[in-house]
């Protein structure tokens, strides 16, 4: 019976290194929940993504535009903000954002940490300052003690606030999807169509800049490599962070992660469908016309990218005091 134990034992490790290798062998590997986590870091977190008052208005959070009950985005062109201000660029999913080489389509945050705190800043999004957020928060008993207890500092900082959210936002991640049950080694989780759509999507070239955990996020690329893009926003991408007119209309590559949820597509929200965002990356990125069942071939395939969502309890926001700014809502 030992000697049985250690014959399967080592038959499973043997299968497992076998899979592992399959899977290494791909551009794209399978997503790993995180590696480590701050517990009551993320729920502090969980509150303040979730926390409306965070903006000038009291009515913007994090999840306004980056909806976890929508793909970790708002589904539409661009996101509105302050005053029913139209955003600039279209919202990025949140999900598997720890993945990426950088915050932001034009990767002007380096890290998570870095871009929470921009939105709360922006006159165009939440319209608050740094100062009022922390006040509002200080002004709250509730979230008084439960920083202390986190941070072990009697003072807010919008460094916490900020390491805060982020930390809750490691988490979410999506593992599980059947692409990734396919690259583990489970070969009935793709369909024939879906697995003929990632032969496709390896050998029309798409893989150069959708690769990795995340099926891109890892490098910025000019939109528009065979033929100009016709843009229907005024974004100049990553030059208008580094200054150099080489970068103009490079932006980060998005992930595909979840892909059949995060629509509209592109950095300006103008592709509606898989299937339109499908043919024009293959015209204007690969100087390739794809049939209609070559196009639904690879948007079978994206559409097994989807992996588990983020599942939690709503956070309860504790109630603000009688000392606590009030909100502006109608901008006076």
């Amino acid at each position: 019976m030992k000697q049985t134990k250690t014959i399967l034992a080592l038959a499973a490790f043997l299968s497992a290194i076998g899979i592992a290798k399959a899977a290494s062998d791909e551009p794209i590997s399978p997503i790993k929940p995180p590696a480590s986590i701050n517990v009551g870091m993320v729920e502090l977190g969980k509150k303040l993504y979730f926390d409306p008052r965070l903006s000038k208005s009291g009515f913007i959070s994090c999840n306004s535009c980056h909806n976890l009950s929508m793909g970790g985005t708002d589904n539409i062109q661009t996101s509105i903000g302050d005053k029913w201000q139209q955003g600039p660029i279209n919202a990025p999913t949140v999900l598997n954002s720890s993945l990426n080489i950088a915050q932001f389509w034009d990767g002007r945050a380096a890290d998570l940490r870095a871009q929470a705190g921009g939105p709360i800043a922006n006159p165009g999004e939440m319209a608050s300052s740094h100062t009022l957020a922390v006040d509002v928060l200080s002004s709250i008993p509730d979230y008084v003690y439960e920083f202390r207890q986190v941070f072990g500092k009697d003072k807010i900082d919008i460094e916490q606030v900020t390491t805060a959210i982020a930390e809750f936002e490691k988490i979410l991640v999506t593992p599980g999807s059947r692409f990734d049950l396919w690259l583990l080694g489970k070969k009935d989780a793709l369909s024939r169509q879906e697995e003929e759509g990632y032969q496709l999507f390896k050998n029309a070239g798409c893989v150069a800049c959708h690769n990795g955990e995340a099926v891109g996020g890892n490098s910025f690329q000019k939109m528009g490599l065979v033929e100009p893009y016709k843009a229907a926003s005024g974004a100049e991408g990553r030059s208008a962070v580094t200054g150099a007119d080489a970068d103009r209309f490079n932006f980060k590559v998005p992930t595909l992660r979840n892909v059949e949820l995060t629509y509209p597509y592109f950095h300006d929200g103008a592709a509606n469908t898989l299937t339109e965002a499908v043919d024009t990356m293959g015209r204007l990125q690969l100087g390739r016309k794809f049939t209609r069942t070559e196009n639904a071939s690879i948007v079978a395939f994206l559409k097994t990218l989807t992996g588990e969502q983020p599942r939690f309890q709503l956070p309860i926001l504790p109630p603000s005091s009688d000392q606590t700014p009030r909100p502006l809502p109608f901008g006076k």
